[in-house]
């Protein structure tokens, strides 16, 4: 049995869900979100609570009734409040920059990298060495942040690379003679 899925998703003021033939739509004021729910799960709006139904007997129902309870709940948050992910750049020379839809990096590579800003998320760059993600689909924003620090992740001897911004970097011991 699921205890995710026994809590209610509280809905905020100023986001509206709508729930129809196996389809859930959330709309708030940073966008809309829609899923798709498996014919074991139900959702029912009671108040301003949204409860997920399913039977308790099923393994495969218990499983995905807590998947889609998370997923719902994220997509709550993210139209009400947004999701960020905040990157940094260490190395010498290691610079971003936003061109319209396209983020330009250069990271130490004998050229230019152009990485294409997908649909639904907003790239910053508050400095050359920060880059801030924002989105209202979570698995977007952290795909997206993921693609970025995937084209130079962190070394462990210089820590170069780029990192999450609350990410530890383990560094290691140079070479003894």
């Amino acid at each position: 049995m699921s205890r995710i899925a026994k809590n209610p998703i509280a809905i905020p003021a100023g986001v509206d869900i709508n729930i129809a033939a196996g389809n859930v739509t959330v709309k708030g004021a940073k966008g809309q979100l829609s899923h798709e729910l498996h014919p074991l799960i139900s959702l029912e709006v009671r108040e301003n609570d949204v409860h997920v139904n399913w039977d308790e007997g099923d393994k495969k129902a218990d499983a995905l009734a807590g998947t889609t309870r998370a997923i719902v709940s994220n997509m709550v948050t993210g139209v009400g409040k947004g999701f960020e992910k905040k990157l940094n750049l260490i190395g010498v020379g290691y610079r971003a920059q936003v061109k319209g839809k396209v983020l330009n990096l250069t990271l130490g590579f004998s050229h230019p990298i152009d990485f294409p800003i997908p649909e639904g998320i907003e790239v910053e760059t508050p400095s050359q060495t920060e880059i801030s993600i924002k989105g209202c689909d979570k698995q977007k924003v952290g795909q997206t942040a993921a693609e970025i620090r995937a084209y130079r992740p962190p070394e462990p001897y210089k820590g170069k690379g780029v990192r999450y911004a609350d990410e530890y970097v383990v560094r290691k011991e140079a070479k003894k003679k």
